[in-house]
């Protein structure tokens, strides 16, 4: 069995479901301790779990509100891993609506998980994160595409955009890669438009690659990231998106 990652610990955030559940199967199968954290879904994320340790994989469980404004310290608090070799921060909520029907609360809830979470998890974490250790953000490929009745769920990728460039040259010192994926529609509850009326038939016109995007097509690349491959790569946001909209 080829387990790169064994002896590591990850933390993956919003790993219930989807892509962070998909992320963290896959660091698990690479051999790393998993710690799984979700805001919701108690009952999904225990499934999580127990997939991983069925699999001979380990992993733990954790909670913490990110649209909360004390989330980060909860969650970092709830961690008691001294080192965390690979973070993994994929939580991310999804609120669609234009610029005339977003209201102050929407946009506050989604920026503090999309944006404000992903900053003090990380900073909060950094001094536990040794030399050689990971931070691998999920963006989106929405940053480089305009897609209507989405600009400030955009926006908040945006920001881990950028973000992941700046951490990348001021950690590098200490020998942390930082890094970002950026998928485009995945075949998740986020997407589940993909699947209504003429969601194939629009995926088949904008996509260079034939299909729909699987979390585990995320995963591989997160795995790489993370794993000895990885070392060498830091600052970059890698496009998962199938090609869409080359």
């Amino acid at each position: 069995m080829n387990t790169p990652l064994l002896h590591k610990t990850a933390l993956v955030t919003g790993a219930s479901r989807g892509i962070g559940a998909a992320i963290a199967r896959r660091l698990a199968a690479d051999g790393a301790q998993v710690i799984l954290h979700y805001g919701s879904g108690a009952a999904e994320v225990q499934q999580v779990a127990a997939e991983i340790a069925a699999a001979g994989g380990k992993a733990t469980v954790v909670q913490a509100d990110l649209a909360a404004t004390d989330g980060p310290a909860r969650l970092a608090a709830v961690v008691t891993t001294p080192t965390i070799d690979i973070l993994v921060n994929n939580a991310g909520i999804a609120l669609f609506a234009g610029i005339d029907a977003m209201s102050e609360a929407e946009f506050d809830r989604q920026a503090n998980v999309n944006m404000r979470s992903l900053f003090f998890i990380t900073q909060k974490l950094l001094p536990r994160i040794p030399a050689g250790g990971r931070i691998i953000n999920v963006a989106s490929a929405v940053t480089r595409i305009a897609f209507p009745g989405i600009p400030a769920y955009a926006a908040t990728k945006g920001f881990v955009d950028v973000l992941t460039l700046q951490l990348a040259a001021e950690l590098g010192k200490r020998n942390i890669t930082v890094n970002a994926v950026a998928p485009g529609a995945i075949d998740t509850q986020m997407s589940g438009w993909i699947h209504g009326p003429g969601g194939a038939e629009t995926l088949a016109q904008i996509q260079a690659l034939p299909g729909i995007g699987q979390p585990a097509h995320v995963a591989g690349v997160v795995s790489f990231l993370a794993g000895p491959d990885g070392a060498w790569t830091t600052g970059q946001i890698v496009d998962v998106s199938g090609g869409t909209k080359l």
